[in-house]
């Protein structure tokens, strides 16, 4: 049977959040917002083993205590300038890093976002269960709900686009371990904004897991002081 290893690249800065600390750290709920990923992650059964993919640089990582994931997480100093390349480098050095449980070509890679902290067991559970043994992999995904315009030149509208068949791509992103490198080991990555961009890079067609539940990216102050508010109405209910 084919394990599961989740791998979260944590190297960005995130400049859109306009604060000097990396997006990664900023406090949710009394936690580095990251922590949120990593917990639902560790505490999950289906995993065998959580990778955070940091800069060598980062000087933040140490500032925290992670002792309670001890014996699940592994930290890969090997970031690089792009998400695409900290996913592949992560992936090289998490084969070596853990010789207990190393990782087979044809296990599942779950690439996740540090700045999903609202991810949950059940949809965890979910992506898992409706990618099955399926021979591409998958991603969890929402519909498109907003129209959508297209600016011009001029800042104005230049037309109105169609939205069927559109859906907004989340993480955690799940492919095979070897599919994932070899995709991510191409040197066509300019338009490789995610795991799944890089698998349809190579001809393949990822499965759409539709997700029910919030599971948004953290990009603007606002989104975080929505989360933090998300996050207390999941503890009282």
């Amino acid at each position: 049977m084919p394990k599961y290893f989740a791998l979260i690249p944590a190297a960005g800065y995130g400049s859109r959040m306009d604060n000097q600390l990396p997006k990664q750290y900023l406090p949710l709920a009394g936690k580095p917002m990251i922590y949120h990923a990593i917990n639902t992650l560790c505490r999950s059964a289906h995993i065998s083993r959580v990778f955070v993919v940091l800069s060598p640089q980062d000087p933040e990582w140490q500032r925290y205590d992670w002792s309670e994931f001890d014996g699940k997480l592994i930290v890969l100093h090997h970031g690089g300038a792009t998400r695409a390349e900290s996913v592949c480098n992560g992936l090289t050095a998490a084969q070596q890093a853990d010789p207990v449980c190393p990782i087979g070509a044809e296990d599942w890679i779950l690439v996740h976002d540090a700045a999903r902290p609202l991810f949950t067991e059940a949809q965890l559970h979910q992506l898992i269960e409706e990618i099955g043994d399926d021979p591409v992999g998958g991603l969890l995904v929402v519909p498109v709900a907003d129209t959508l315009k297209r600016g011009g030149a001029d800042n104005r509208v230049a037309q109105t686009e169609s939205r069927e068949n559109l859906w907004q791509a989340q993480t955690p992103q799940m492919f095979r371990y070897r599919m994932l490198l070899d995709a991510l080991s191409r040197d066509t990555h300019a338009n490789v904004t995610d795991d799944a961009s890089a698998i349809e890079a190579i001809g393949l067609h990822p499965k759409l897991v539709h997700n029910r539940d919030f599971n948004f990216k953290v990009t603007y102050p606002q989104d975080l002081e929505l989360a933090e508010l998300i996050m207390q109405t999941r503890k009282n209910s």
